[in-house]
């Protein structure tokens, strides 16, 4: 189906190839997994199997890359390849440019020049499946990213090509919504379609995958099979998404550094947050959780002023959200957004992080030890000439928090941070953010990532239809612990994982 013979890749102003001699066969009717630490190549690899590299970025191609056996620089661009092969982007945003769901979906199918019967059945097909048939009418910008990725992925799906390549497409989802999309893709595996899974946690699909692909620096350093890898425990994500125990939250002395008393926000007729209270104290490290749409997004949007309250108040650090401008707030509070690339728009990676300092009057020698020490954080250090959009879905991700840890903020909100993140990259993310938080910052995170809940969170704020229906601290954490423990014993005949 898509074959790859010596194939290496160089964009444009990059002076280092992005893939380098790629020897890869992907055969009709297989799911193949293809992953790797962030910067490895997977989303380059993606977009030249999909042409998008040949017919729309350019740059310098070596190799040869052939689509059913013909060259794939010999179609008629995109319009003819994608007659065949639908893909959903790492930033699914940029997908979506129509007023409503119904309309991204529908664009697809009536370009295809698919009768109305058709086209309706399709349409109502892709929105059942994805869980978006009560959002048909809502712009997609009021979505909650994890809702974008549905979008993005329902109109994929709906136009029903014979490969459909997802990258990074459920790093936003909810455990429900990433199960229902296993369910959806091993229907199509069954129908006989060919479909690529680009993403650093496959574990998800493991159990229908044929092949594994591991990519580092630009080249294949294993094919493997799906058994080779194991899984992070569903039950125990399950218990700390639901919330099963029942763990009161010790009360804390002093001021509040965010108090939000009875916000309600509101999106036209939608109710994007109802009601809600909620205390977080200086020095916390919280996470909030919820399934997509449940509001998270939409309430750290109030801390630093980017949303004004419907009704209802948000005070951070005695400073009124609807009255204080928010050059003001992001003195003292520093956002990283769920999709870095909302926050990028400068020519180099310097002077990305230079924009917020000189906001804040932060200039000369001091920005310049400021922007050193934060990409050296971040692990961005020798990349200062470098423009974002060159960089991987990761490396923007970082260079987003180096932005606005580089302000020293007294509180720190981060939306997904670990997006577009391996494990060791997230776990080195979140080992920053302790660090910071011993510095005596504030952190507050956005998350769907199980594994640094558990590991890291200290205050669990569990959110659902707009309103918080959990709030829990240690307990919940230390009762996963015991289960993780538990299920190792089990596996290892009755020992200890870690006495081993």
């Amino acid at each position: 189906m898509i074959e790859l013979r010596n194939f290496s890749y160089t964009y444009g102003t990059a002076e280092n190839p992005a893939l380098k001699n790629i020897n890869l066969e992907v055969r009709k009717g297989e799911l193949l997994l293809v992953t790797g630490h962030s910067a490895a190549g997977k989303t380059t690899l993606a977009l030249a199997m999909a042409g998008i590299l040949h017919h729309e970025i350019g740059g310098k191609i070596e190799g040869s890359l052939s689509f059913r056996n013909r060259d794939i620089k010999d179609f008629d661009g995109m319009k003819e390849l994608s007659r065949y092969t639908g893909m959903v982007f790492d930033d699914a945003e940029s997908q979506l440019i129509f007023t409503t769901v119904e309309e991204e979906i529908r664009s697809g199918l009536e370009n295809r020049g698919h009768p109305e019967k058709e086209t309706v059945r399709r349409l109502e097909e892709a929105m059942e499946f994805c869980e978006l048939s009560h959002l048909k009418h809502r712009a997609p910008h009021t979505l909650s990213g994890g809702q974008k990725q549905k979008a993005a992925l329902a109109a994929t799906l709906a136009l029903d090509t014979e490969v459909i390549i997802l990258d990074e497409a459920t790093a936003e989802l909810d455990t429900q919504a990433v199960r229902r999309v296993f369910s959806v893709l091993k229907r199509l595996k069954e129908a006989g379609k060919t479909i690529i899974i680009v993403d650093h946690n496959v574990e998800d699909f493991l159990e229908i995958g044929d092949r594994v692909v591991l990519l580092e620096k630009g080249e294949i350093k294993a094919v493997k099979s799906p058994a080779d890898f194991a899984t992070f425990p569903e039950e125990v994500a399950l218990e700390i998404e639901k919330g099963k125990q029942d763990y009161s939250r010790p009360e804390k002395e002093g001021q509040p550094v965010i108090s939000v008393k009875k916000l309600t926000q509101r999106y036209g007729e939608f109710t994007a947050l109802d009601n809600v209270d909620l205390e977080i104290y200086s020095g916390e490290l919280v996470a909030v959780l919820g399934k997509n749409g449940s509001g998270k997004t939409t309430l750290v949007k109030h801390f630093n002023g980017l949303l004004r309250p419907y009704s209802g108040g948000v005070i951070v650090k005695g400073l009124d959200t609807s009255r204080v401008p928010i050059n003001e707030l992001v003195k003292h509070t520093g956002l990283v957004f769920q999709n870095p690339d909302n926050m990028l728009f400068e020519d180099t990676v310097e002077a990305e992080v230079s924009f917020g300092l000189n906001n804040i009057g932060i200039t000369g020698s001091q920005a310049a030890e400021a922007i050193d020490r934060s990409l050296e954080l971040v692990n961005l250090k020798g990349k200062e000439k470098v423009f974002p959009r060159h960089l991987s879905r990761g490396e923007r991700q970082r260079l987003a928090v180096a932005c606005v840890i580089a302000m020293r903020p007294e509180l720190i909100v981060l939306d997904e941070p670990t997006t577009g993140l391996d494990a060791e990259e997230s776990d080195r993310m979140m080992q920053l953010m302790k660090r910071l938080q011993q510095e005596g910052h504030t952190i507050v995170m956005v998350t769907h990532n199980m594994q640094i809940v558990k590991d890291h969170a200290e205050r669990v704020i569990r959110m659902e239809s707009g309103k918080i229906v959990g709030d829990s601290a240690n307990g919940i954490l230390g009762s996963v612990k015991k289960e993780i423990k538990s299920t190792e014993r089990k596996s290892t005949g009755g020992k200890s994982a870690e006495g081993e």
